[in-house]
């Protein structure tokens, strides 16, 4: 009993998080326009007229305002330059969102979605334009994190804090050519708070409902050619049942530590070593006897992940070629633990780590012009206990990128990507951008990328495995206008973006009588995967950022994505994909009164979407009804050292779920108290 119990836990680990990436869809429905949408639009025109009369000072927190990204070429350059439809939260935004979670954060920005299997610490997975979610990649201080011991090899962003972040920036669409494989929706780049000029450190603690407790500390400074920074997080809830027919409360523990260190060996020469660690603790159902129904059942997982890196820092022709050599190491490791028969035993060990040589450089060739250009090695190797085997894979990479303000205002990107992988063989991957910065504050941007995304370890050397799979490949493009109004009181943006996805890898089952691949020695009579689904995505982002005088400003997106399966034969051709709402809508209200009393008011908006119920056979679609949220924050402070803040999320205490049978919190509320020094 205990066997099979852990074989069936096994299983549901490893293929219900990405169940609705395996081509399934709802019926197209029309659905109507979100009440948001009218009231931005409404907004807009007093807004405007309001603020023709204010003083100059710029609302924060979004792109247009930013005057550098890294994430887009993988280097620092000015926003005005950059074509690729890029989001970032700042130091700012980030610390009024009183966020606790990063996943939290994300879900405000234009095109993303996230969903959540249950309450905090509980399989986290995020979509960016409806791709799927292991078709993200994302970094920390630029290192990738991805697991490739996982099915599909995608990030959880159940174990990952707020924490020490200092900016979060999103690249949106294929961007394989200075990224590589799995970037076929978009990057995530999560970047630490830097060490400033002068010592400084923090201390934050925070409690509130679900008996939920918050500890964060930093310390950081400079001492000559020497810089450091250490921090950490450690958090703790009781949480909610993740059935949301559950009555057991299941909780969630989380620890987190962080620091670099740089050291200046010349002028020209640097040296940096950074690390991330972190480790969680996830309580959750799952499908006990005798009746094998999800429900209460005692199980839990452990995760750790390990990110480590050392790079050497050097200038060369008098600093117009900047260099980097950098090695960089990742693990991640997962338990789970079964308690369904009235005992914990464990269900299997997953551990997966990669390890990557890079060469980088940045060439400044002339005024308004520069190149980008890398070479990579990444070996990848993934071990099972649940199912005892060990597998291990590499790729070789190369990449250049050049950018040219060919006239005034006029700047364009062109670059190519070549992979090696020793399984699949070669892979191109090209990228287009122009960004045109035009009289009277008006930016116009353009895009097209291809991305591509190499079959795991899993998918290549699992039981249920297909050593004949190709990558998954992508082309897409976008297009927009942003328009900066009244010295930047009033920012407004539109962009268009499509892509289709082929070869997409999906899950088969065998067929009676076991055709060639099922019948392989040690393979699963169950099924494997093969390359047969095709997607493909299309809509529309809408922003806005207002400053209707120097202490009240709102900014607010608007996001319309149609994402259908495109698969031959598929019983669901033409219908949107599973878990992705038509509409998607985010604005926050803030106000900074004279008193040191910042305020704000955060309304977040899905449309109706649709999942699977798998505990009927055949499989039927359910649909998940629209949801509003409302959370409310208000932060004093007191001096220059110390500030009070408290949110209240979900205000009218909405009932909702992002997915099929599991549950989310309702009203919550939250005190906390931070001190600088």
């Amino acid at each position: 009993m205990a066997a099979e119990s852990a074989a069936r836990l096994s299983l549901q680990q490893e293929f219900l998080e990405d169940a609705s990436d395996m081509t399934a869809c709802f019926d197209c429905r029309r659905r109507g326009m979100p009440l948001a949408v009218p009231v931005l639009l409404l907004l807009a025109v007093p807004a405007a007229t309001w603020a023709a009369g204010q003083e100059d000072e710029a609302p924060s927190g979004r792109q247009g305002v930013e005057e550098v990204i890294v994430v887009a070429n993988r280097v620092p350059v000015e926003a005005d330059k950059i074509g690729n439809s890029v989001s970032v939260l700042t130091r700012e935004a980030i610390r009024e969102s009183q966020a606790v979670l990063t996943s939290d954060l994300l879900a405000t920005l234009p095109g993303v979605g996230v969903t959540r299997n249950g309450g905090p610490g509980t399989a986290t997975l995020l979509r960016v334009r409806g791709a799927e979610s292991d078709h993200t990649l994302v970094l920390i201080d630029g290192v990738q994190i991805n697991d490739p011991a996982s099915p599909g090899g995608g990030f959880d962003f159940s174990n990952l804090l707020v924490g020490d972040t200092d900016r979060i920036e999103v690249l949106r669409g294929s961007q394989s050519t200075l990224y590589g494989s799995q970037a076929i929706g978009g990057v995530v780049n999560v970047v630490s708070t830097p060490v400033g000029e002068q010592p400084e450190a923090g201390l934050l603690a925070e409690y509130g409902s679900m008996n939920s407790s918050l500890m964060k500390a930093g310390l950081g400074g400079r001492l000559d050619r020497l810089s450091a920074r250490v921090a950490g997080a450690w958090y703790r809830t009781d949480g909610i049942s993740t059935s949301a027919a559950g009555v057991e409360d299941d909780g969630f523990r989380n620890t987190t530590f962080s620091a670099n260190l740089g050291y200046e060996l010349t002028d020209a020469v640097g040296l940096d070593l950074r690390g991330y660690y972190a480790e969680g603790k996830s309580d959750y159902d799952g499908f006990p006897p005798p009746d094998y129904t999800f429900s209460d059942s005692g199980d839990y997982s452990r995760t750790r992940q390990l990110v480590g890196y050392a790079g050497l820092n050097f200038a060369l022709a008098g600093g117009r070629l900047k260099n980097r050599i950098a090695y960089q190491y990742t693990d991640a490791d997962r338990e789970l633990f079964s308690g369904a028969i009235g005992e914990v035993f464990p269900a299997g060990t997953w551990d997966g780590s990669n390890r990557r040589y890079e060469y980088q450089g940045h060439w400044n060739i002339a005024s308004g012009y520069g190149a980008v250009f890398g070479l990579q090695r990444e070996t990848s190797d993934m071990h099972s206990e649940a199912a005892p085997q060990f597998a291990e894979t590499r790729m070789d990479s190369a990449y250049l990128q050049l950018q040219g303000e060919v006239l005034p205002g006029l700047t364009l990107t062109a670059g190519n990507r070549y992979d090696e992988h020793e399984t699949f063989g070669s892979h191109n991957s090209a990228q287009l951008a122009v960004a045109w910065l035009l009289p009277g504050d008006t930016i116009l941007r353009a895009s097209w990328g291809e991305g591509f995304k190499a079959p795991t370890l899993y998918q290549l050397y699992s039981d249920y495995a297909n050593p004949a799979l190709q990558p998954e490949a992508s082309t897409g493009w976008d297009a927009g206008v942003e328009q900066r109004l009244f010295d930047r009181r009033l920012i407004l943006s539109a962009t268009w973006f499509e892509r289709s996805t082929r070869d997409q890898i999906t899950f088969v089952s065998c067929p009676f009588p076991l055709n060639a691949i099922c019948a392989l020695p040690g393979h699963s009579p169950w099924g494997y995967y093969e390359n047969i689904a095709r997607t493909q995505a299309q809509g529309v982002e809408l922003e806005a950022v207002v400053a209707f005088t120097p202490a009240l400003s709102l900014t607010a997106n608007y996001t319309r994505t149609k994402a259908v399966d495109q698969s031959q034969g598929s019983p669901t051709y033409g219908e949107q994909l599973l878990r992705r709402p038509r509409d998607m809508a985010n604005a926050t209200l803030t106000w900074r009164a004279p008193f040191r009393l910042t305020s704000s008011v955060a309304l977040r908006y899905a449309s109706s979407s649709d999942d699977m119920n798998y505990d009927v056979f055949p499989e039927q679609r359910v649909e998940l009804d629209a949801y509003t949220l409302v959370d409310l924050r208000m932060a004093f402070q007191l001096s220059e050292a110390v500030e009070f803040a408290g949110r209240v999320e979900n205000l009218f205490d909405e009932a909702y779920a992002t997915v099929y049978q599991y549950g989310t919190t309702g009203r919550a509320g939250y005190l906390s108290v931070q001190y600088r020094f």
